[in-house]
């Protein structure tokens, strides 16, 4: 069995480009679009269309997504909930917590939340 720290080294190493699609598929199942999906990422992570493009192409892994992003929003630290089986405030890993305020609001996305909500407005 694996342990916490080589699961979230597995979590590192995942490509964004091959996590971006379920986002995308995610949000498209419950009637919600890609550029919905794109806004929340543009919002949390300081990206603009070029420069989330660049790291799908690129096949950017997840942690150097998160650690070359160019402002984590100030609210994000209001993303509270729980996802994965973890609440989201009480994840200790500070790269860890910004790939799960992702995971969060793409589902509160694919729940039908309005879009100020989700933006923490």
């Amino acid at each position: 069995m694996a342990t916490k720290a080589e699961n979230i080294q597995r979590v590192y190493k995942m490509s964004f480009a091959g996590v971006y699609p379920h986002y995308v598929a995610k949000a498209e199942k419950k009637g919600r679009t890609q550029a919905e999906v794109d806004e929340i990422i543009y919002w949390l992570t300081g990206y603009d269309e070029q420069g989330l493009k660049r790291h799908i192409a690129d096949k950017t892994d997840m942690e150097t997504f998160f650690t070359d992003a160019p402002q984590i929003h100030p609210n994000a630290s209001k993303i509270t909930g729980v996802i994965c089986g973890y609440r989201v405030e009480e994840i200790e890993e500070p790269l860890m917590r910004k790939v799960r305020y992702l995971d969060k609001l793409i589902d509160e996305l694919a729940k039908g939340k309005a879009m100020e909500k989700i933006l923490r407005k």
